[in-house]
């Protein structure tokens, strides 16, 4: 198996993979020690069970990667990845590219019937007829020289996708489903997902309290971590955790003794620029005037539900996920039911794909057009 540790051969790699119409591709990085995901390894294999499979590695001395974000822009070929969107953020960070055209093969999995979020390995056995060496799942990819088992584990993630990649793109030309698969990937190359704005982070606390005053510090203090982290390539938790932060949003410590007596914030949140930054964050949400405070929007909880009506929507989704082969979860969850039938509408399952195989009837049946009847073990759909 070759590792590609030159620019030069990245390149000779990429221009040969330009000619196919496929190159899949999966990477291994490493995040437990820092904010933005480490990468470690990248695997690359072309078509045919002879098509050649590679390990590019990222930390060899002097290795751009150029090519590889030039073969990611070449459209005549497709990209193919399995859960693609922590590797799609690593490329959005590093190169600011995303792959065109983009497969990944867990989305189209779920739109041709293997459940929700199918991994890897069901698909390997299910769909290669092959079996995964799991040894080297959890180890240190930062690590150097890799050992031959890593090699092997790591070239396993992409030479299997390229049966994987076949089996699931004629199955959606069959059932003409490539339309949906579309629209999944739209969200994984939309900017927008891997951006994280510090002055939103308070978004992501889950609190209990609506209070203005308390969710105003609540928002300083998660703009500061998120901004502390991110400046310094940190994980946000090492800077202090959630249950600190809400300490903190109710104490509100004005000086470092009383920051002292926090009983949740670890050694790394007392040290002086955090400790320094905390503070300021608290003045800084206390002095928030009242028409500036942060809004939570209404929580799904408080909404005026029929749940007769709900009942039925489940039964209709049932039914509907069972003629389309995907799963209930797919085109809609339990709550987005209680959002619909507590008549509001802006809900995923009354979009694109899903409002085709699922939306349009539910609407229907809000609105008593439609009555559900069981006949012989199915559930069909009546005009009224």
């Amino acid at each position: 198996m070759r590792t590609i540790t030159t620019t030069e051969d990245l390149a000779v790699f990429c221009e040969a993979a330009k000619e196919q119409p496929y190159v899949t591709v999966d990477t291994e990085f490493l995040r437990e020690r820092t904010y933005y995901s480490k990468l470690c390894l990248i695997q690359l294999a072309l078509p045919g069970k002879s098509g050649e499979a590679v390990l590019v590695d990222p930390l060899a001395k002097g290795l751009q990667l150029d090519p590889l974000y030039d073969l990611f822009r070449h459209k005549n070929t497709v990209k193919v990845f399995h859960a693609a969107r922590q590797d799609l953020e690593i490329f959005f960070v590093e190169g600011n590219v995303f792959p065109e055209p983009l497969f990944d093969t867990q989305v189209a999995a779920m739109v041709c019937g293997f459940g929700e979020q199918v991994g890897y390995e069901t698909l390997v056995r299910k769909i290669a007829r092959e079996s995964l060496d799991k040894t080297s799942r959890f180890t240190d990819w930062s690590h150097r020289p890799l050992s031959e088992a890593q090699k092997t584990y790591a070239l396993a993630d992409v030479t299997h996708l390229r049966v994987i990649y076949e089996f699931l793109n004629k199955e959606l030309s069959r059932t003409a489903r490539h339309k949906w698969v579309a629209e999944e990937l739209a969200i994984l190359t939309d900017p927008e997902t891997y951006t994280t704005r510090p002055e939103d982070a308070w978004m992501r606390v889950k609190t209990r309290t609506q209070s203005g005053r308390f969710l105003a510090v609540v928002r300083e203090l998660a703009r500061f971590r998120e901004d502390y982290a991110q400046t310094r390539n940190v994980p946000r938790a090492r800077v202090f955790k959630d249950d600190a932060l809400l300490e903190l949003a109710s104490t509100r410590p004005t000086n470092v003794e009383e920051l002292g007596r926090s009983r949740l914030l670890l050694r790394e949140g007392r040290k002086a620029d955090i400790a320094e930054g905390i503070l300021g964050a608290i003045q800084a949400g206390m002095a928030v005037k009242p028409e500036n405070y942060p809004k939570v929007e209404n929580g799904r909880e408080q909404l005026q539900v029929d749940s007769a009506l709900a009942d039925l929507l489940r039964v209709l989704l049932k039914s509907k996920s069972e003629e389309a082969g995907v799963a209930q979860k797919l085109i809609a969850s339990s709550s987005d039911l209680d959002v619909i039938a507590a008549g509001q509408r802006d809900v995923a399952a009354m979009k694109g794909w899903r409002y085709e195989v699922f939306g349009e009837d539910a609407l229907r049946l809000c609105r008593g057009e439609i009555a559900l009847t069981a006949r012989g073990g199915a559930v069909r759909v009546l005009q009224v």
